[in-house]
């Protein structure tokens, strides 16, 4: 083997590993109080709704997956909607209103008073999250957002902000799936079986 390409390996990992942490330090209190609120909806018969894009959209579709399905443990599926995977709706919206418009407008649609909407963002400073984050304020709902680094405006847009302390987005994905992960599970353990 190359050892440059060993070398990078080792520097990667070693990479990540500080960033959690890190994560350790700073984000903990904003997970859980991201999992109560999700939790306490949940509970009372209201659901989640997730968006975001490229791997955010991702990441949305595998919470999902996730909450529908289980986590770890046997369980009812309780309702967890990606606003990501509907291409017919993603094209007709962002071809009649822009793409700006196609997750506000599903929050529209789909989002009642207690619910929740989880915004993922690498950057903070995707636009058409922040028209749904908005939106779900109108509607009432909670509001909770995964970001990188300082995140940009979006963080103003949420009551729980669970901001990763880095900028270079493949750390930052990493470090929001175990976030999400992190999540499910302390969600999947307040339902019960």
């Amino acid at each position: 083997m190359n050892d440059a390409i060993n070398n990078e390996i080792r520097h990667q990992l070693r990479e990540s590993a500080a960033l959690m942490e890190k994560m350790a330090a700073g984000t903990v209190e904003s997970i859980a109080a991201a999992a109560d609120l999700i939790g306490t909806a949940l509970r009372k018969g209201n659901k989640l709704l997730l968006c975001g894009n490229g791997g955010s959209a991702a990441d949305c579709q595998h919470l999902a997956a996730e909450l529908v399905g289980r986590y770890k443990r046997e369980r009812r599926g309780v309702p967890a909607i990606a606003l990501t995977t509907d291409t017919s709706i993603l094209t007709s919206v962002g071809n009649d209103y822009g793409y700006k418009e196609i997750f506000r407008r599903q929050v529209e649609a789909l989002g009642r008073e207690g619910d929740v909407l989880l915004g993922i963002s690498t950057s903070g400073r995707s636009a058409n999250v922040i028209e749904a984050l908005r939106e779900a304020g109108r509607l009432g709902m909670k509001r909770i957002v995964l970001i990188g680094g300082k995140g940009g405006e979006i963080g103003d847009e949420a009551e729980v902000v669970i901001a990763v302390p880095h900028t270079d987005t493949p750390r930052v994905q990493e470090a929001q799936a175990i976030a999400g992960h992190i999540i499910c599970d302390l969600v999947e353990q307040g339902l019960g079986e």
